[in-house]
């Protein structure tokens, strides 16, 4: 039974039907501000306008996806344009591939080893 329909129900004065929408609407303010408590202020006052959590988390989520696919795709792009070169020690720039290796885990995808490997060695300099 969702909240409307309690709300609506022909039985307001049932006493288990006002405990349940009043832990409902308690519930739903500490959902809505655990979620604010954790926004930057410089966007608290834009979200905080929402009236419900489920509204709130939907807006964020529909929001910040998008800038989630923007960073994945900033990080293959790093990926795909690293380069090795004679000018640099080759460790500090084994270093640096494993630096994009580690972002790309963290945003949840993965390379096989063997791929990482094939990969390095493209990326070596012609000499």
């Amino acid at each position: 039974m969702n909240k409307e329909a309690l709300k609506s129900s022909e039985n307001k004065s049932d006493p288990t039907t006002v405990v349940v929408v009043d832990t409902w609407n308690h519930t739903d303010f500490m959902c809505k501000n655990y979620i604010l408590n954790e926004l930057d202020n410089i966007v608290y006052d834009v979200y905080s306008q929402i009236k419900s959590e489920k509204a709130l988390w939907e807006t964020l989520d529909k929001n910040y996806k998008v800038e989630d696919a923007d960073v994945k795709k900033f990080i293959v792009i790093k990926f795909l344009d690293f380069k090795m070169v004679d000018s640099r020690i080759v460790m500090s720039q084994v270093q640096e591939f494993q630096l994009i290796l580690h972002d790309i885990y963290v945003e949840g995808e993965s390379l096989s080893e063997l791929f990482q490997v094939a990969t390095i060695i493209e990326k070596l300099s012609p000499s």
